[in-house]
Formats: structure tokens, sequence, C-alpha cells
């Protein structure tokens, strides 16, 4: 295992889209450890600005975190918050995700995710921060049938514009850690599920339809195989990657799966949250959709042998866990939208 360098108790760490899922996880670690944290986001509406401020909710107020609302995009103004918080390391998660959406509206993805991540890198750059890491997604490897995934598998072949723009993020990382020495580590991220999650993610809007009887939209019969990976299980393999900037072995960069190392079928995946809801699906079924891959599945030796972490969470352990949330959170919405 890399030893890498120890993150001093203190130390000030920028992290984009802190009112996002990892986002606001990541956030909440880092100040548990003691650190400075400053936590930017545009709070767009791709999806329920509501929940990203009751995520927010749980940073705010808390010692060592500040919050800096603005877009990534604008060049402007990403400079100005280097200058004023002087990161020493960064977590840039903040994107435009969603694959189908990507087919809808591919000029927020322009925006956000390649003009946004270079100033990002180029603002990480000229402050001297010391590791860089940047999500990256499973959905670089393409509609693939050998698996599981490794980081030296061929990314050329994208079947979504979300996609793309990520196999790009890998390329301007590659070369500014060459041209620059600017430590950067990408992060493949596989389906991350639980707490606070994405709505627009499978898991949610499914729990959600079959609590209020709606059908669901099952793509290509549910028989699709997905590396789910729970929320604690990739943050402990954040905050011990931040520690491990890649060196001059191996040019300053480093690209890792950051997945559970197992697949699980959907309709399997389906059948577990049914029976933690105790209500069964209404279910409509589709063909694959366009941007949509039959299979992820993530081999993590790398990421394991760097930290001397392996995810730990199973899926029903997992799911457990989300349903049990998911259930609180909306019933105290419900709640208070009765009372007022």
């Amino acid at each position: 295992m890399n030893q890498g360098t120890t993150l001093k108790m203190g130390t000030r760490i920028l992290v984009t889209g802190a009112a996002g899922f990892i986002g606001m996880h990541l956030c909440d670690r880092l100040l548990r450890e003691g650190h400075k944290v400053c936590g930017v986001d545009n709070l767009n509406d791709y999806y329920s600005t509501g929940l990203k401020q009751d995520r927010l909710a749980l940073l705010q107020g808390r010692d060592g975190f500040e919050f800096e609302q603005i877009d990534i995009a604008d060049s402007n103004a990403v400079g100005r918050l280097f200058k004023s918080f002087d990161p020493r390391a960064v977590v840039h998660l903040a994107a435009q995700a969603g694959v189908r959406y990507s087919m809808e509206r591919p000029d927020t993805y322009v925006s956000c995710n390649l003009v946004g991540f270079f100033n990002i890198i180029e603002s990480a750059k000229n402050s001297g921060v010391r590791h860089l890491l940047f999500a990256s997604s499973s959905s670089v490897y393409g509609d693939r049938s050998d698996a599981p995934f490794h980081t030296s598998d061929r990314v050329d072949r994208p079947v979504s514009f979300y996609a793309a723009t990520k196999v790009a993020n890998e390329l301007m990382a590659h070369s500014y850690a060459h041209i620059h020495g600017l430590p950067l580590t990408g992060l493949r991220f596989f389906t991350v599920y639980g707490p606070w999650g994405r709505p627009d993610m499978a898991y949610y809007s499914f729990s959600k339809d079959i609590l209020e009887g709606e059908p669901i939209t099952l793509f290509n019969g549910g028989i699709m195989k997905r590396d789910f990976t729970f929320i604690d299980d990739v943050i402990e393999s954040v905050y011990r990657l931040l520690k491990l900037p890649p060196g001059t072995e191996n040019g300053y960069f480093q690209i890792l799966n950051v997945g559970r190392g197992q697949t699980v079928i959907v309709k399997e995946f389906l059948t577990i949250l049914e029976s933690l809801l105790g209500r069964k699906a209404l279910i409509n079924e589709l063909p694959l959709h366009p941007g949509d891959v039959p299979l992820t599945y993530a081999d993590v030796t790398e990421l394991e042998a760097i930290t001397g972490f392996a995810p730990v969470v199973s899926i029903e352990d997992g799911l457990k866990i989300f349903v049990d949330w998911f259930i609180g959170y909306h019933t105290s919405i419900s709640q208070s939208t009765a009372a007022i």
C-alpha cells in the first residue's frame, strides 16, 4: 500500500458538488476528521433543490465549514474562490449527471463537465494544490461484455454524451498531470447508492413509485447487471485516497475504479427493495435505453492495493439502510407540508 502523505488536522479542502449526494457525505466525513472544508455548488434544478438544501443544512453552521454558491463554468468566480480559500486538496464532484438527460440537454454537459472541469484544474494548477481527485464514471467503459472492468481497458467508445464528457475529463487531467506535475486521481464511480441519494437513480425512484402505487419503468426486462456501491464504502475509499497522491512513478496521475466488485441483477435488486418496502411494484417494461449499458462490474484490486480498504456493505444491508432513511425523510416532509 502506498503510504502517501499525512492529511494534517485542519487541512483546507475544497469540495465541489457539496450539496450533492456524494459531496455532502464527503464534507461530513472531512468535518468529523477536523478539516476545514469549503463546499461549492450551483444548486441547479436538475432534481429537487429542496433535497439539496436539506443536505446542506446538515453541514452549515458546523465548525470548519463554509459554503459558496457559484457556477464552476464561471472562470472568474472559480479563480476568486481558489485565491480566497487557498485549498491544499480538492475533490471535484460537481458535474451534470445523468446518462439519459445528456440526450436532451447536451449543452449543459459541455458547460459544467467540460468548461467547469477545465476551470477547476486550471485554478488548482495555479494554486499549488497537492492533490486533486475528480469524479469520473463507470459509464466510460461503454457497452462491454468482458468483465470485470479494468482501468487498463479501452474507453474510447462511449455510448452516451455524459460518458464522453467523463472520458474527456480523464484525458484533460492526464495532460495537466504530465505537463504541470499536478497530482490527479480520477474516480470511476459505480452506481453509488444510500441515504440522501439522487432521486433520478433507480433505487430512489423505484422506492418512491412503489410506495405511491405508481408503475415503475423497468428497462430491458430488468436483466441488466449493476455494481451497486454503498455510500459509506465510497466515502471511506475517497478519504483514504486524499492522502495518497500519485507521484513521479506513475506520472502524477492515476485512474481507479470505486465499486463493490460484485454485480446484482436489477430484477433481484427490485425484489429486495419490494421486500423492504412491503409492497410489490407495478411494472411498465421498456427496451434498453439507447444511452444505457447491460453491465457494469468493477475490478477494484488497484483500489484495495492502494488504500488497504475493501468495500464491505452488501446490497441487502445497504438497501435496508436506504429504505429506513427514505421512509423517515419523506414522512417528515409530508408532515411538514400538512402542518402548513
